[in-house]
């Protein structure tokens, strides 16, 4: 079993809240009192975790510098989820699917950030490659604050073979791509949709964009030729989430 620590006040409720049955230990200042610390301690006690009362210092080394707010909890990793598992899911879905797929995408911070806008803007899941790219770790839960725990993540093999699936559960699959001739607000989005995301630096892959149903771009005024992979995918996510909201 992996396990990660999570450092500081709101860190430790979004696991209470979202994932309680995760939590191992806990480690609180033993000088501090004050009334958010003492009701997190309340809610861990309310699980049975006692947690084990710490001098300061020795929670400073602990959060390797982070701002830990007097309080450290151990939680078991989410585990990632199979193809089989994938497939199960979109079957099962009772509403219009919205699925961010990323194509090797290797920095665990983008995975983190990429997570955490997937569950802001209510996506179903998030698709990853099991090659060559980055999956549930400490550094991505840490990023992610609570959505590694609310969003699926898939791992699959072959990319190219699930988006083929994908497609034929008559979900479009849309690729972001610089030198795209639409941008993404000239697309009508309001449908079943996976938004393919290509790796830092080299994009997608010739395989996956063969497999898009169309490219878009974002449109840039300024002199940098593009974005970070995941602030990109916010910016694609929340058009995506804004036209659903319009039709609304």
């Amino acid at each position: 079993m992996s396990s990660t620590q999570l450092f500081g006040i709101h860190a430790v409720q979004a696991a209470l809240e979202y994932s309680p049955d995760k939590i191992l230990r806990a480690w609180v200042d033993s000088q501090r009192q004050d009334a958010r610390l003492k009701q997190v301690i309340d809610d861990l006690a309310a699980l049975g975790i006692q947690p084990e009362k710490t001098e300061r210092k020795k929670l400073e080394r602990m959060a390797e510098g982070k701002n830990h707010q007097g309080i450290i909890v151990s939680v078991e990793l989410p585990a990632m989820r199979s193809e089989d598992q994938l497939k199960r899911d979109v079957e099962a879905l009772a509403e219009m699917a919205f699925y961010l797929v990323l194509d090797q995408v290797q920095d665990p911070h983008n995975l983190g950030a990429c997570l955490r806008t997937a569950d802001a803007v209510g996506a179903h899941g998030v698709i990853v490659t099991k090659d060559n790219a980055a999956g549930i770790t400490p550094t991505v839960c840490k990023v992610a604050s609570g959505a590694a725990e609310t969003v699926p993540v898939y791992q699959v093999t072959n990319l190219a073979r699930v988006l083929r699936w994908l497609k034929e559960q008559n979900i479009w699959i849309m690729g972001a791509a610089g030198e795209a001739e639409q941008t993404l607000y000239d697309m009508k989005l309001d449908m079943p949709l996976a938004l393919v995301m290509g790796a830092e630096g080299s994009g997608m892959r010739h395989l996956t964009r063969q497999h898009c149903d169309f490219l878009v771009k974002i449109p840039m005024a300024g002199q940098v030729e593009s974005l970070n992979v995941s602030v990109a995918a916010g910016v694609l996510m929340y058009e995506v989430f804004r036209q659903k909201q319009v039709k609304r």
